[in-house]
């Protein structure tokens, strides 16, 4: 195991790469193998050990899947020929989820463990096993496995997604592209992330209409084909990096990045006294000596995303004032608070909201990531830190960031991965 180590005070100045977005990666290279016929070349993957894990499914399963370029991945579902997916690989990541959807639609049964990934509350599969049930299969748990059977094929149908379910709304229009008929999804998510699967979708010859708003409407189609496909830059990472940079007063450029993806960040680092300014395809902050309190209620996009709660978090420790964090997303997601509070954060957690006091100063100390954006966040806190911080768990923040020791050290971070 390895742990992050950290030489805190270090204003960071400079620009970083972004990557591709890994809650886009995800569905589109499982969606890739929907095509019985053919190669999708997928560019602008990134490597995260999420990532990886899906693509050792995939070719469990039958379907080919290699990087043949640094960022470039070639899926071919011709030779899909199994339907029970490796367990303890599927069980540690979540969008193993979606290899339901893409079972179902090819093989008409499933066999795909429940799966894990981050500890930061509650994300059943309920939600997912009702839409495979609207869609005409039979959808159960057992032996800790989820279960699916469709006989006669899916038939569209008309489905509200409950909770305006990111997961739920990808894993459907997934398995609705080769069902007999037409879905309508009602409050389906909105993220673009969404809308780059559906992109996808429909340059493979499916029929999906509405994606970016609440009604999503899919007209099930034959067959698919093989296409190349970029996927969109990752805007966590982005926010993440933007961040940073606003916690140890720093001037930074990311990018490539889409700034519409991330408005509501924006508006509220400028409401923490930084300076923000937008190009085609990149972000620049110019954060200030200190950062100003601000209130924030995470909500599905466009509001601000909980994936970047967070780190939000970890700045705003330093900030002039109190802020109120209101998590409404997810029921668990300030476990690194505790962390957090070891380098002398002032945090008081009620319920589903963190009342964050600003400090005029951290100070190093050991700490622990328990997941991808927990463990973020504590990395931006050891950075604005004084002396040295040890983030352990670093496997869990590499689910969803690549070579971040690396992106950060370029721009002026003093951080390096040791053994533990």
């Amino acid at each position: 195991m390895s742990l992050y180590q950290i030489e805190g005070g270090n204003r960071l100045i400079g620009t970083v790469p972004v990557n591709g977005a890994k809650n886009s990666a995800l569905p589109i290279i499982t969606a890739a193998a929907l095509a019985a016929e053919g190669e999708s070349v997928l560019e602008n993957i990134p490597s995260y050990t999420d990532i990886l894990d899906l693509i050792e499914i995939l070719r469990a399963l039958g379907a080919e899947a290699e990087f043949i370029a640094p960022k470039t991945l070639r899926v071919d579902g011709t030779r899909l020929e199994h339907h029970v997916a490796p367990y303890e690989r599927a069980a540690r990541l979540r969008g193993s989820t979606y290899i339901v959807g893409l079972l179902l639609a090819r093989m008409g049964k499933a066999e795909v463990a429940v799966p894990g990934g981050c500890d930061i509350g509650a994300r059943p599969v309920d939600f997912h096993l009702k839409g495979f049930e609207a869609l005409g299969a039979r959808a159960w748990v057992e032996h800790g496995a989820m279960i699916a059977e469709t006989p006669q094929g899916l038939q569209g149908t008309r489905f509200y997604v409950e909770r305006r379910s990111h997961g739920t709304t990808c894993n459907l229009m997934i398995a609705a592209t080769l069902a007999f008929g037409t879905t309508v999804l009602e409050n389906a998510a909105q993220e673009p992330e969404i809308v780059d699967l559906a992109n996808f979708l429909n340059a493979m010859g499916g029929r999906v209409r509405g994606a970016g708003t609440d009604t999503i409407r899919i007209e099930g189609v034959e067959k698919l084909h093989g296409i190349r496909h970029e996927v969109i830059p990752d805007r966590i990472e982005a926010g993440t990096f933007l961040l940073a940079a606003a916690a140890t007063g720093g001037r930074v450029t990311v990018g490539p990045v889409i700034p519409e993806h991330l408005r509501t960040l924006l508006a509220k680092l400028e409401g923490m006294g930084a300076k923000v300014d937008t190009d085609f395809d990149s972000i620049t902050i110019d954060a200030p000596d200190r950062l100003r309190a601000v209130d924030i209620q995470t909500l599905p996009h466009p509001g601000f995303p909980t994936d970047l709660q967070p780190q939000v978090v970890a700045a705003l420790c330093l900030a002039d004032g109190v802020s109120v964090v209101e998590e409404t997303i997810f029921d668990n997601r300030f476990g690194y608070a505790n962390e957090l509070v070891r380098l002398g954060a002032q945090i008081k957690i009620e319920r589903n909201t963190a009342l964050v006091r600003g400090t005029n100063v951290l100070t190093g100390a050991p700490v622990s990531a328990n997941d991808i954006r927990g463990g973020a966040a504590l990395v931006i806190a050891g950075l604005a830190s004084q002396g040295r911080t040890e983030v352990a768990g670093v496997h869990h923040i590499e689910r969803g960031f690549e070579h971040l020791e690396e992106k950060l050290g370029a721009i002026g971070a003093e951080i390096r991965i040791v053994a533990d």
